[in-house]
């Protein structure tokens, strides 16, 4: 392929060498190859399908480690993942995941919005203020002080300020609520239709409501962040948006998610890394052990058995620990995290009771979750316990149902499991604990937010690795080194990652 574009560009030159040497022809100063517009609408599909891929990149990764939902392992030579597992994850790790947010996904959104001014088109500068406060929100919870005011603003500046993650935080609800009032508009010259977003493709009409929805549980999101900080403060300005009549998440339908199709690079970025990182990756045995305690129904859907059997009813489930053996005698990720299964032969298992990475085939059409509903009910029965409107023990349940409808479980198992493991009970903080941990297996997939609840309630409990590089587990990641090489305004590179994010106080 490379030696066929070669002769191409062989031909090409050859041919510029006998045009005339005419400025109408030939102008040095602008290439004929270079994109120099797009289309509102390209740049808005563009950009959300690039929110969907960042849900699963390595930022997702770094923080399902961190947090124990997955655990690096594999059999011979030490993985990439099993050292990022141990807390060996240095600035120049995070280069890629910091360049896809900034040089990809946020500053094709804001040419989005900057095309919605020009072309007199609110409805799609709506739409893409809220991805990017959405990814705004993702960069403060993992850095902390990233750059915001100065950033953005192309060749302008290419050496921005960094902002203190508060600040930035402050200002996203007001970019939400200038979001909702743009998708609001009585007149948009153009308006987001089913082909120019990957996310709610649908027409505008129907989209509108589930993007308001994201917009005010977005909110919500931010806002129980900030609750170990300032828990009064968080409950007064919950009490206040929810009593505004503010529109929430109401069903699964309104979840925040990107699908994925079956063809090669457009598929799951979670599967895709499975496939090109064999057997680097297994669920965690925090993760596991916790939904075997409450014989969790969903755990067909979640992982493949381990030792493997059949049927499903009698199997059982184990999960990788760091610092474990090198082996391959654990749980798989399944189809929850990587589409539908299309085997047409049985699975077989190998002589210790494992399988292979390749013994299932999946489509990779599993999305991309990355606020669902059941994260909103939950949000809000921690909220309720801690003072704000609503019945703690009905959202909790509530949080529990979508979930599990989600994962695509029986509505009878459903009923079962929450007779038995439903009920709030003992103090706020076992109240709280209950909450975070059945959010914790519900935000399975979900990038961040179970390291984020880690970090402001201290559940789960996770043990740190027996072969952590630090005697802490990390609260916030470094700066990429790439950023602390190149923008003389970018702050020293931490000492370590014990640095707090501006919500998790001590």
């Amino acid at each position: 392929m490379q030696l066929n574009k070669f002769f191409k560009y062989a031909v090409l030159v050859l041919g510029v060498s006998f045009l005339p040497a005419c400025k109408d022809y030939l102008d040095i100063n602008v290439s004929p190859n270079s994109v120099l517009d797009a289309p509102i609408e390209q740049l808005l599909f563009s950009s959300s399908t690039t929110v969907g891929f960042f849900g699963g990149s390595d930022l997702h990764r770094f923080s399902a480690l961190l947090a124990q939902q997955f655990a690096g392992q594999g059999q011979g030579a030490t993985t990439q993942n099993q050292e990022y597992e141990r807390y060996n994850i240095q600035g120049s790790d995070l280069n890629n995941v910091w360049n896809l947010a900034y040089a990809t996904t946020l500053s094709d959104l804001e040419l989005v919005i900057q095309k919605a001014g020009t072309e007199n088109s609110p409805h799609f500068a709506g739409v893409a203020k809220i991805l990017k406060a959405y990814t705004y929100q993702l960069l403060v919870d993992a850095w902390g002080k990233v750059p915001y005011t100065d950033a953005l603003k192309f060749t302008e500046n290419t050496k921005p300020a960094f902002d203190n993650g508060d600040a930035i935080y402050a200002d996203l609800d007001r970019m939400l609520d200038a979001a909702i009032v743009d998708l609001n508009a009585a007149t948009s010259v153009k308006s987001p239709s089913a082909s120019s977003s990957a996310i709610f493709p649908e027409g505008f009409a129907a989209a509108k409501v589930k993007w308001e929805k994201l917009a005010n549980t977005l909110k919500l999101r931010m806002l129980i962040h900030q609750s170990k900080k300032d828990k009064a403060g968080t409950v007064s300005k919950i009490a206040a948006l929810v009593n505004s009549g503010a529109k929430f998440m109401e069903g699964n339908a309104d979840n925040f998610q990107t699908a994925f199709v079956n063809l090669p690079r457009r598929q799951n970025p979670i599967h895709q890394f499975e496939l090109d990182r064999v057997n680097q990756f297994f669920p965690n045995a925090t993760l596991v052990d916790l939904m075997n305690a409450n014989n969790d129904p969903r755990r067909p859907r979640y992982f493949t058995p381990f030792p493997f059997t059949r049927p499903v009813e009698t199997a059982t489930y184990t999960g990788a620990k760091a610092g474990d053996a090198p082996s391959f005698k654990y749980s798989r990720m399944h189809i929850y995290l990587r589409g539908d299964s299309t085997n047409t032969t049985p699975v077989v298992a190998q002589a210790d009771g494992s399988i292979t990475n390749t013994a299932y085939t999946y489509n990779g059409t599993a999305p991309v979750r990355m606020l669902t509903f059941a994260e909103y009910n939950f949000i809000r029965a921690e909220a309720a316990v801690y003072g704000a409107p609503g019945d703690a023990e009905q959202f909790f349940q509530a949080g529990i149902r979508a979930a599990m409808q989600g994962a695509g479980v029986a509505t009878a198992d459903i009923d079962a499991y929450i007779a038995a493991n439903g009920a709030l009970t003992g103090s706020d903080d076992d109240k709280v604990r209950s909450i975070i941990e059945e959010k914790f297996v519900a935000n399975y997939g979900v990038i961040m937010e179970a390291w984020n609840d880690w970090r402001r309630t201290g559940y789960p409990a996770i043990t740190m690795p027996p072969n952590a590089l630090t005697n802490f587990t990390p609260r916030s990641l470094f700066y990429p080194q790439s950023e602390i090489d190149l923008n003389p305004n970018a702050p020293a590179q931490k000492a370590d990652m014990s640095e707090r994010v501006f919500w998790d106080v001590q």
